[in-house]
């Protein structure tokens, strides 16, 4: 056998440069009461220095000793391998296994089992503990090493414990162990550094002094690994720009690629080199997926797949059923590179090259119902005719179903003539953008359709294919118009496309049919409108969920809040962010908008400024939309209830700007109606008329009127609204008209019309529950309110009139003034309208807590809306309108 290696036996030493990983070391100390511990992962994970540093600590344990043998592969051969294990452990306890080794000399050798079985029971007479560290196992690579050590960990003695490193999986029942909790395992991404260890290793350890950022971008680029790091840091040593070189760091770099050429490509046969190449173009990978690129029955792709993964080839298992996969980032940049390098000059249609490659990945992605990712792939390709298919996505294009930015980035790469030779194109940019948020760039794209298209006719009648072309600009335009309200160009626009559309072209003619609908809600026509949305859901169904079936569901829902249909537009809107998804597209945001509004007047202030923020979120993630102000207009009146004047003031100051600047015009009035209110908080009479005459707000003048104590005034003004109102059949604000009648004619002394003018009022909003909308008119409407209670009882013997527990829950939603509260031997429950329900008092005690909705509700074991609506119930019986709010007025009436 010859004489024995012993450098094979030395620990490696610990590096100068090293991060302290504590997180890892006590995993491996939790290991050691099982047999096996396994680090397998790829090169340049850091699993030997990882054991190294244990090793050191290991040997500072009383009772505890190591052993170490790096392996390689000339000790595929038993009885070799055996004498190495042998030699190893002598460095911990010399006396063992002196006579099994000197019989390994012998040509004559037993069944190595038997030399295995001595060995063992030698190991189990120790006094002490012992670890033994395989090194590089991957090494070894022989079937009769892996039965001898399969033998070993099936009778391990207690005294020994074993640590194997590799970059593959060996041949070993790892599940019988695992199950037996016999194994302790390190993958890559147990071993990749955290951004904090990154930090501490590029700043300390080879003094780079990079910012958080820096660091991070980096860590992100070589997903943590070690190697990667290292080597980037080596680099980064000679720039003087880090943040440039860390942006520019890829798997091209000639560290990286001599690294992973050198230690992972080169050291697999030819066809696997050649499926690391050719699926190189794919961001995930399956064995189908595979099959198709490389025709190659000889190299099955989930065979193939699972090997890589098992070799830990730089592959991460997307899913728990290893079905999907990917190359780590900067082994697939390296890939491609060299994919490219190896077809240079070759034709794009022959096999193997990264065009015919990507056409083959395409045509799967399509024949297994992957449509985006089949447009992708024909975009790398530079299948122009196949990638404008694949967008049209048969009658529902593909930026109509969240693929707008994928479309938009390839149509940036086209060159203006190609463009120009094809108008359609210009149109799906046009759309792309428009789907994806940027409305202001899309008339620019219009107009070089409208060129193009003039440009092809060159004085001829169009055909079939120009007319729908034309249509469909037509039909962008009126979307247009919709974000301006501009009415007369909206329909203009809108009977224009329904005019040149094909008969066929359903999406695009919903579409048509959508702003129409938008135009009559515009117009005041409400029965219209609500007519053509449901209508354009209605038609969505024969071709799926499009933009426009969110659309038409979000305007529905603004028609039923119009007429005080608040629980029919709250179902109706949460509809609508169903339809936008998960992560929900940015239309949600008038769906959220719409909810927030609902959820104000019901008095739920909490939910409603969920909703409001939501839709703050949702509309930064587009340019310059106007629901920016709806929202600006919604969080001002939320801080006014809250009693924020100036909070208030700030935000519609804000809204008003963002309105000029962007020229949304028709979103002034609402900005202004609230500005009016901020005022008349701040005492600024003056101020408030001036700025509600100069806006022509005859609405906003009434409450100021109104607060100027001229009653007459006021019904002066609101006269006409009522009559106009009545005659459009518009809801809301026959509602809105009549409390302010009702609170003009109590201020007068006309106490028994202002009470009928209030039940006026209160017959409109009950069914949708309205709340906020009295209790924001302050002291002026609790009194009255309380005159309609009085009157109401005093008229129902004899009479249809009947006490309403809705007037009853209005006068608790106000809050009550300080001598009203009830005095410390007082029963507080009979201090309120509406006594608290005993589950209404365990909802209460845990509204004090810092337990959020979802835990409050599953602590209960109710829905989460039953749990909003007990909270409602509460608000509105201890007269307030959020939690902080509950719980002091809960200790003043010493309910808890």
């Amino acid at each position: 056998m010859g004489q024995l290696l012993t450098a094979k036996f030395f620990i490696p030493a610990s590096r100068q440069v090293l991060v302290p990983r504590a997180r890892l070391l006590a995993r491996l100390n939790e290991g050691l009461h099982g047999k096996l511990t396994l680090l397998s992962a790829p090169a340049g994970s850091g699993k030997t220095t990882l054991v190294s540093e244990w090793l050191a600590a290991i040997h500072e344990m009383p009772g505890r000793s190591a052993a170490w043998l790096s392996l390689d592969d000339a000790d595929r051969d038993p009885a070799r391998f055996l004498s190495y294990i042998i030699a190893a452990l002598q460095t911990a306890a010399p006396a063992i296994g002196e006579e099994i080794a000197a019989a390994l000399q012998s040509p004559k050798l037993p069944p190595i089992e038997t030399h295995l079985m001595a060995l063992l029971n030698e190991i189990g007479t120790l006094p002490g503990k012992l670890v033994l560290v395989l090194d590089d196992y991957h090494l070894v690579d022989a079937r009769p090493v892996d039965d001898a050590l399969r033998f070993m960990l099936e009778h391990l003695p207690a005294q020994l414990h074993l640590v194997i490193t590799t970059r593959e999986d060996p041949n070993l029942p790892l599940a019988r162990l695992r199950a037996r909790n016999q194994l302790n395992e390190f993958r890559a991404a147990d071993l990749r550094f955290t951004t904090a260890e990154a930090a501490e290793f590029l700043n300390q350890g080879m003094g780079l002094h990079l910012s958080e950022g820096d660091v991070a971008a980096l860590e992100a680029r070589t997903e943590g690994w070690i190697a990667g790091l290292q080597l980037a840091a080596l680099s980064l040593q000679g720039h003087t720009d880090a943040t440039r070189f860390i942006q520019s760091f890829t798997g091209n770099h000639h560290f990286i690629i001599d690294y992973l050429l050198a230690e992972v490509l080169q050291q697999q046969s030819p066809s696997v080199q050649t499926f690391l190449l050719r699926t190189s173009i794919l961001d995930r990978l399956c064995g189908p997926l595979c099959d198709a690129l490389l025709l190659d029955p000889m190299t099955p792709g989930q065979g193939t797949l699972e090997y890589l993964e098992r070799a830990n080839l730089f592959i991460v298992p997307l899913d728990d059923e290893r079905r999907w996969y990917r190359y780590h980032h900067l082994f697939a940049e390296l890939l491609r590179q060299r994919l490219h390098q190896s077809t240079e000059g070759s034709t794009g249609d022959e096999t193997g090259t990264p065009a015919e490659l990507q056409r083959r990945a395409s045509q799967w992605y399509e024949d297994n119902g992957f449509e985006i990712d089949a447009f992708r792939h024909a975009a790398a390709a530079g299948d122009l005719e196949r990638a404008e298919r694949l967008i049209d996505g048969n009658g529902v294009p593909l930026h109509f179903r969240g693929a707008g930015d994928p479309v938009v980035h390839w149509l940036e790469t086209l060159p203006v003539s190609v463009l120009n030779a094809r108008p359609s194109l210009w149109i799906t940019y046009a759309s792309a953008l428009m789907m994806t948020g940027r409305p202001t760039a899309v008339e620019e794209k219009l107009q070089a359709a409208d060129e193009a298209i003039s440009a092809s006719l060159q004085g001829a009648l169009p055909d079939h294919r120009t007319r729908d072309l034309i249509g469909r600009i037509a039909s962008m335009r009126a979307t247009l118009a919709v974000m301006q309200h501009d009415v007369e160009t909206l329909i203009r626009q809108s009977r224009r496309a329904l005019e040149y559309l094909g008969p066929d072209n359903l999406p695009l003619r919903t579409a048509a049919h959508w702003s129409l609908g938008y135009a009559y809600q515009l117009q005041g026509d409400r029965d219209a409108a609500r007519q053509a949305y449901a209508e354009v859901i209605h038609i969505s169904k024969t071709f799926g969920p499009s933009i426009y079936t969110t659309a038409a569901t979000v305007n529905l829902g603004q028609v039923q809040e119009a007429e005080n249909e608040l629980s029919l537009a709250a179902e109706t809107y949460n509809q609508a962010i169903l339809l936008a998804g998960t992560p929900p597209r940015p239309i949600a945001c008038e769906a959220h908008l719409g909810l927030a509004r609902i959820h104000f007047q019901w008095n739920d202030l909490d939910a409603a400024e969920e909703h409001g923020q939501q839709c703050i979120l949702l509309t930064r993630q587009m340019d310059s939309v106007e629901t920016f102000a709806g929202a600006g207009v919604f969080l001002g009146q939320l801080n006014l209830s809250r009693g924020d004047v100036s909070g208030a003031a700030a935000i519609l100051e804000e809204a008003e700007t963002f309105v000029l600047e962007h020229n949304f015009l028709f979103r002034l009035p609402d900005v202004t109606a609230a500005q009016v209110l901020t005022l008349l908080h701040q005492g600024s009479l003056a101020g408030a008329a001036q700025l509600a005459e100069a806006r022509d707000l005859p609405l906003s003048l009434a409450r100021v009127r109104l607060a100027q104590g001229d009653p007459a005034a006021a019904l002066e003004l609101l006269e006409p609204l009522r009559r106009q109102a009545k005659e459009k059949a518009w809801q809301n604000e026959r509602l809105k008209v009549a409390v302010l009648q009702a609170l003009a004619l109590h201020a007068q002394g006309d106490k028994d019309k202002a009470v009928q003018r209030l039940g006026d009022a209160l017959t409109l909003a009950e069914p949708g529950g309205f709340i906020r909308l009295f209790v924001d008119e302050g002291e002026p409407m609790r009194f009255l309110m309380l005159d309609f209670r009085s009157w109401m009882k005093g008229q129902a013997e004899g009479k249809d009139y009947k006490v309403s527990s809705y007037v009853d829950k209005l006068i608790a939603a106000f809050a009550q003034p300080a001598s009203m509260q009830p005095s410390k031997n007082s029963n507080p429950n009979s201090a309120m309208v509406e006594p608290l329900s005993e589950r209404e008092l365990e909802v209460l005690k845990l509204l004090r807590t810092e337990m959020n909705g979802p835990e409050i509700a599953r602590g209960l074991m109710v829905s989460l809306n039953t749990m909003r609506t007990h909270t409602r119930n509460i608000y509105s019986k201890l007269g307030v309108n959020n939690r902080r709010a509950a719980a002091r007025r809960a200790e003043e009436l010493h309910l808890v």
